[in-house]
């Protein structure tokens, strides 16, 4: 397995970015500096992350999700362990 993380990754079955090994792996998320542990979906290259809103869920019983712009790092969660 590689050590860099994918450029983008969604936690949501549904979405063509979710891959059920590196979620199981742990991936973290450092968005503007700050450890986020809500994203649902982020992108390094387009520089955004999609945030769920507390426990609000839309009509399909998905979480209501905020997409923020910035500076996005992930990093897998096991190297840090190591370490």
């Amino acid at each position: 397995m590689t050590d860099t993380p994918p450029d983008r990754l969604a936690a949501n079955p549904n979405s063509p970015y979710y891959d059920e090994k590196l979620l199981e792996r742990g991936v973290g998320v450092r968005f503007k500096g700050v450890e986020k542990t809500n994203v649902e979906e982020y992108c390094v290259s387009e520089g955004w992350v999609r945030l769920s809103a507390g426990k609000t869920l839309d009509r399909a019983g998905n979480p209501m999700t905020v997409k923020l712009k910035g500076t996005v790092e992930p990093y897998f969660r096991d190297a840090d362990s190591e370490v």
